[in-house]
């Protein structure tokens, strides 16, 4: 079971509030949104993989106590996966420029008969 970052009381992972201190715990009241916040007077930011490679666009940054978009960096001994190119996931990408190139061809192919 997760803790409470202001009191560290056990609250269940469902919980949208600390029921000893009131702390919210999910954003916006919705179960499903976890609400990272500091534990002490250092800022989220300092510690996000979006800061680190400047994707963030949270309006509190570089500032933010609280945030719904919190992603800690890989710890050094985890590997990052390299994404894989396969032929699939490339089509898949590219399916309406195959499909308007095709349709260009056929209709050149007409066009000079």
């Amino acid at each position: 079971m997760p803790d409470c970052p202001r009191c560290q009381h056990n609250v269940t992972a469902q919980a949208i509030a600390c029921p000893a201190c009131g702390t919210p715990l999910k954003a916006f009241g919705h179960p499903g949104i976890t609400l990272h916040q500091a534990t002490d007077e250092d800022y989220l930011c300092l510690s996000c993989l979006y800061h680190q490679d400047d994707t963030c666009n949270f309006p509190q940054r570089p500032y933010a106590k609280q945030c719904t978009l919190y992603e800690p960096p890989p710890s050094p001994g985890e590997a990052v996966a390299a994404p894989r190119w396969s032929l699939k996931s490339w089509l898949q990408r590219h399916n309406r420029a195959l499909l308007w190139i095709g349709l260009a061809v056929i209709c050149v192919a007409i066009a000079l008969r």
